[in-house]
């Protein structure tokens, strides 16, 4: 399995997308007429929606809740693939499989193995770098050069070394900052330059590779989109009265 790899000052950021059936002719339907299909997390391909301009969301870990906001105007590409896997549930239940004081916590690969070996494929292309790689900043993990997917990584501290290395935030933790500073980091970086987890056993095995042989990591229970935040009386009684 191909790895991201962030080559600076040692340290590595591992990471990691029918045939066409000739259809019967039939009388046209007089019917309704069907609903769109509801994307599905097995088929990538399917997740096309494009994300609100400014949005957030709410993870529930094993350490407490962070929220993040997204600016979409930041990097486009990934505000939109983070919107739809948040939307669907795709963290859910995911280990926070790598975090390493001073530098970053990443997560990203599917506590599902099925899920996690299909959207290995799923690349995004690239956004141009609009913001640095502060602290609270969130970023997707890269293999290369265009080879985004799942994985994430929040910056623990200052690291503007990686913007040049093209990694681009779509994202900053707006609250609970201090819930993602306690996630455990006592296994250190993932194997093999490291005694933390294997990304590729991970991605084969699922959660249950994490229980067995990382029990102490923290996890995600669940991650959610926002509602919008309703206007104040005071806002609606000032656009009233102009």
């Amino acid at each position: 399995m191909r790895k991201a790899v962030i080559a600076t000052i040692g340290i590595f950021l591992f990471t990691a997308a029918l045939s066409a059936q000739t259809a019967e002719k039939h009388a046209p339907s007089q019917g309704a007429p069907s609903a769109t299909p509801s994307p599905s997390l097995l088929d990538p391909a399917s997740f096309k929606e494009q994300s609100p301009d400014v949005y957030r969301a709410k993870f529930t870990t094993t350490k407490g809740d962070f929220l993040v906001e997204v600016k979409r105007a930041w990097a486009p590409r990934g505000a939109d693939r983070f919107y739809n896997l948040v939307k669907n549930g795709f963290y859910d239940n995911a280990g926070i499989f790598r975090v390493l004081p001073g530098f970053v916590a990443q997560f990203g690969i599917s506590a599902r193995p099925e899920l996690a070996r299909i959207w290995t494929k799923a690349t995004i292309p690239d956004d141009p770098v609009k913001q640095s790689n502060l602290r609270g900043y969130v970023t997707f993990a890269t293999a290369g050069p265009n080879t985004r997917t799942t994985q994430l990584f929040i910056n623990l501290a200052d690291n503007p070394r990686l913007d040049g290395m093209g990694f681009a935030p779509f994202a900053k933790v707006v609250k609970g900052m201090d819930v993602v500073d306690s996630f455990y980091s006592g296994y250190g970086e993932g194997a093999p330059t490291g005694n933390g987890p294997d990304q590729g056993r991970l991605t084969n095995e699922g959660k249950a590779y994490l229980d067995k042989n990382f029990p102490r990591l923290d996890i995600v229970k669940s991650a959610v989109i926002e509602p919008p935040a309703a206007p104040s009386k005071s806002s609606t009684a000032q656009k009233e009265t102009k």
